[in-house]
């Protein structure tokens, strides 16, 4: 079989790369040299080459090399090759042509009309047949690269650029080409940690190239599997039989690799994009195998089941005007999510202003020069470390809140290690403003920190009474974060609270949040029946820090209660899903002549009638053990319904609790809940309906025969305007 000259071009500054994997395909005599590497070989190897190679953007085989020192230079040097060697003389062929430093042609275009005359002249002279001139889909496509006085005539085997994988819709531009994004994977390990089993995670995906690509090299997927296109299909001298031979062997090991593919996944904050990366995955036909969801950089952690690999993006560059102070914003989150979500992991990003490599807070590997375009660029490697000292892995979340709770008084080092002091800042800086915000509106307790530093996904608040007591609720850790460093973190924290706050350690509470399940919110965690009193717009009203997960007042609420308190004198109050009827007492305050009560369970009414008789209060209180749903439903179906002026409801977001026949579910059954309450309302009568699930829609529609006003803004508190989603309310009257 004859040997070839042959050249595969690459983008500049990836030579280095194209010569490895060529060596990878088992090609000899290698040379990298500008924009492409010189190799030799047979026509396997040159099918192999534009089959398999990930980085190359053309494989040219080269027909002759020729002095041009004048343009009939160039056309006799054309006219060396018998053209019906390659392509009948009613075939198809186009011509690329570029010249650099050449004395004889600086137009590109002339070059290639002088070009396409040789051609033309020498078929036509032997045949009488003139080929034809195709740009599209040409049988042979003809390249011709003239430096100085050298001309190199080659046939361009694969016909359109290597990085065109055939999985992309071309109607969508993207902002890396395929083969710039595989040696930006291979660059930084990919191979190695795919064979591992290490996750491929990019967190700002766009239409999924560097997934797809990550995929295609763990899978052993030939990247030009999928095209329907090379330059050498027709071809005269194209081998049919080699190139099916070598397709049929790309199938199998592309079937084999699909199997063992470690775990993959694609975020973007982008709807369309996301849609457009789960098509070119179909394409790719891969469907299953990539994970793709819309989440936005500062929510990007991996699951607990994920085993820690590479995170690799092409992230916005912030070349445009105006950009740049939100790009800066950007790479500081990405850095704050790669210290605080991927530890353990190893991470690389594109970037061509080196300055907001900085901005990471990240210690990098050497950059590697690559271009994007004509755009230079640098890869940025990280390897994620965090120092830290050991907390033992907890059996239970009471052993978890001990274990942490001990080493955040024993450990000295802890805040040290941890970092924490970017955490005392803010809670410093939190605390002067808040703290004198309350004492301006005479509030007594009060949230100072929500969860400000993602890392330190925590509440606190802040109870003054006879002394001052802070509640720690920790936002339970997705379980894509380790465990240890999570309990680190909080150990930081807690070990800060009392020296910022000015409390005593004895008087901080930490509970864990998890995400709520039926009535988690009234689960008893403690026997301790330790109830201390605070103050609230002049009503007395009972706390327990340790027994319960919330501590029987939610601190949000507190513009609604009191404008009920301020609406309720002379009035008739329902306080429906009461809880600990912190509402009623301050409707009792307020003036109301009569309140009813209404909750299922017999702790927390029990809880409510002592909070009421803390204060000094007149008029008629009932209060009702009962499943407010059915009880509600019942009263409205009266000939005659109870009546009254000011009604609550706050009800759960679900609830399957073993007392209620079905599950509750708010953005389900909440109009029939409303016309229920509704049917209790006096002619005058006003409902305030509030609920804490954030993804709520109030049915506006379904409730036409209704006055409906939102009230939201007005009934947030200034210490939850951080969090303006922790509820909705509305106001509601016939």
């Amino acid at each position: 079989m004859s040997t070839y000259q042959l050249f595969a071009t690459t983008p500049k500054a990836m030579e280095d790369i194209l010569a490895d994997e060529l060596r990878a395909l088992g090609n000899s005599q290698i040379k990298a040299t500008m924009a492409g590497v010189a190799f030799q070989g047979d026509l396997e190897t040159a099918y192999r080459a534009c089959l398999w190679s990930r980085t190359a953007n053309r494989i040219l085989l080269v027909l002759n090399s020729f002095t041009v020192k004048t343009q009939e230079d160039l056309y006799k040097g054309v006219q060396t090759i018998n053209w019906l060697d390659h392509v009948a003389a009613d075939g198809s062929f186009a011509v690329s042509f570029s010249a650099k430093n050449s004395p004889a042609i600086n137009n590109t275009h002339f070059g290639a009309l002088k070009v396409k005359d040789a051609i033309v002249d020498q078929i036509r002279a032997q045949t009488n047949q003139r080929p034809n001139i195709d740009t599209d889909r040409p049988n042979i496509r003809i390249n011709v690269y003239l430096q100085g006085e050298t001309a190199q005539l080659s046939l361009d085997l694969s016909g359109e650029s290597l990085h065109r994988r055939g999985y992309r819709d071309v109607t969508i531009k993207a902002p890396i080409k395929e083969n710039l994004a595989a040696a930006m994977l291979l660059r930084s390990g990919w191979p190695a940690i795919a064979k591992a089993g290490g996750t491929l995670l990019d967190p700002m995906c766009g239409s999924g190239t560097m997934v797809l690509e990550g995929a295609m090299i763990a899978a052993d997927y030939a990247p030009g599997l999928l095209r329907d296109y090379f330059g050498f299909l027709g071809w005269k001298k194209h081998d049919t039989k080699l190139w099916q031979r070598l397709r049929t062997e790309a199938e199998q090991r592309k079937s084999a690799g699909i199997n063992k593919l470690p775990v993959i996944v694609g975020f973007d904050q982008d709807r369309y994009t996301i849609n457009t990366a789960l098509k070119h995955v179909a394409n790719a036909g891969l469907t299953g195998k990539i994970h793709l969801e819309r989440r936005d950089i500062e929510d990007a952690a991996p699951a607990t089941s994920w085993k820690p690999g590479l995170l690799i993006c092409n992230p916005p560059y912030g070349e445009r005007l105006g950009d740049e102070q939100e790009t800066a914003e950007l790479y500081k989150k990405m850095g704050d999510t790669l210290k605080n979500q991927f530890v353990g992991w190893k991470a690389a990003m594109i970037i061509s202003n080196p300055e907001l490599g900085f901005r990471l807070g990240i210690r990098s590997q050497k950059p590697i020069t690559l271009f994007n375009g004509a755009l230079e660029c640098k890869l940025l490697r990280f390897n994620i470390e965090e120092k830290a000292f050991f907390i033992p892995k907890a059996k239970s979340q009471e052993e978890r809140i001990a274990q942490v709770t001990e080493a955040s008084e024993t450990q000295a080092e802890v805040v040290d290690n941890i970092g924490v002091d970017m955490f005392i800042n803010r809670l410093k800086k939190n605390l002067k403003k808040f703290a004198k915000w309350a004492k301006q509106n005479n509030v007594s307790c009060y949230r100072v920190y929500d969860a400000d530093l993602p890392e330190y996904a925590v509440a606190i608040d802040i109870y003054q009474g006879s002394t001052t007591w802070i509640n720690v609720q920790e936002y339970e850790p997705p379980k894509s974060i380790d465990q240890q460093k999570a309990d680190q973190r909080l150990a930081g924290l807690l070990a800060a609270i009392p020296d910022v706050l000015n409390v005593s350690r004895e008087q901080v509470f930490l509970k864990i949040r998890r995400k709520q399940k039926s009535t988690d919110q009234y689960e008893k965690i403690a026997e301790q029946g330790r109830f201390h009193e605070i103050k609230e717009g002049g009503c007395k009203l009972l706390v327990n820090f340790e027994d319960y997960l919330d501590t029987g007042l939610f601190l949000d609420h507190r513009p609604i209660r009191l404008l009920i308190q301020k609406q309720a004198k002379d009035k008739r109050f329902l306080n429906l899903f009461a809880y600990t009827g912190s509402a009623t007492v301050h409707a009792a305050v307020g003036g109301a002549k009569a309140t009813t009560t209404v909750d299922m369970s017999n702790t927390y009414l029990g809880w409510a009638k002592n909070n009421l008789e803390l204060n000094d209060v007149q008029g008629s209180h009932e209060f009702i053990q009962a499943d407010c749903l059915e009880w509600l439903e019942n009263e409205a179906r009266m000939a005659l319904p109870r009546q009254y002026d000011l009604i609550f409801l706050d009800p759960p977001t679900f609830s399957n609790s073993k007392r209620m026949e079905d599950v509750f579910d708010i953005q389900k059954d909440h109009v029939k809940l409303i016309e229920d309450a509704v049917t209790l309302l006096a002619p005058d009568g006003i409902l305030y309906f509030s609920t804490n699930f954030r993804r709520f829609k109030l049915e506006t529609e379904a409730l036409s025969n209704l006055v409906v006003e939102s009230i939201t803004p007005t009934t947030i508190p200034e210490d939850f305007a951080r969090n303006p989603k922790i509820h909705y309310c509305w106001k509601i009257s016939r």
